[in-house]
């Protein structure tokens, strides 16, 4: 299937997905006929699955009959939907001044060296996403960066670096391996 400005780009086939489109039928059903509902149902779909599917866009613009183009637009537009999934940890590095000057862009190459990510990408393993944020309100912190919203300052490349590998080792230690 390609949509909404594909040229010549795949997206996920809406059949494909594992996901169970139904678990959102109750929300559906709440804001049927609400008008200007659809940021709602959006935000309230993104709680239930982490991230907006194309499988689950495609069944809010079947089940509330609004144009997929629409229904992606306004998922593309606010950068609160997410249409990947992300990590287990959501890791945001300020950019701020205070963090800018402090050394926030050393950070940033060590976390993308230790994970194998870029800005704005998630790890194979769906652990890790990082993704830089103009201020966390921190700037007596910088550089800082939270992590499924703990906050962690005076960041130095190797303080980034040992993060990490604490947080992989803390998810394998819960998978017992």
């Amino acid at each position: 299937m390609q949509c909404c400005g594909g040229k010549g780009k795949k997206v996920e086939d809406v059949n494909a997905s594992g996901i169970d489109v139904k678990k959102m039928d109750h929300i559906l059903e709440k804001y049927r006929s609400v008008p200007g509902s659809l940021i709602t149902v959006l935000q309230e779909a993104q709680e239930i699955y982490g991230y907006l599917s194309m499988k689950v866009l495609h069944y809010i613009a079947e089940q509330t009959n609004t144009k997929l183009a629409k229904v992606y637009g306004v998922a593309t537009f606010y950068t609160q939907f997410r249409l990947k999934p992300i990590g287990k940890y959501l890791i945001m590095l300020c950019q701020g001044t205070a963090c800018h000057v402090n050394g926030a862009k050393s950070v940033e190459a060590a976390l993308c060296d230790e994970l194998g990510i870029r800005e704005g990408e998630t790890t194979e393993d769906l652990l890790f996403t990082l993704n830089n944020v103009a201020c966390l309100g921190c700037c007596s912190l910088s550089p800082v960066m939270m992590v499924n919203g703990e906050t962690y300052g005076n960041l130095t490349p190797t303080k980034a670096r040992e993060l990490i590998k604490e947080l992989r080792n803390k998810h394998m230690e819960s998978k017992g391996a």
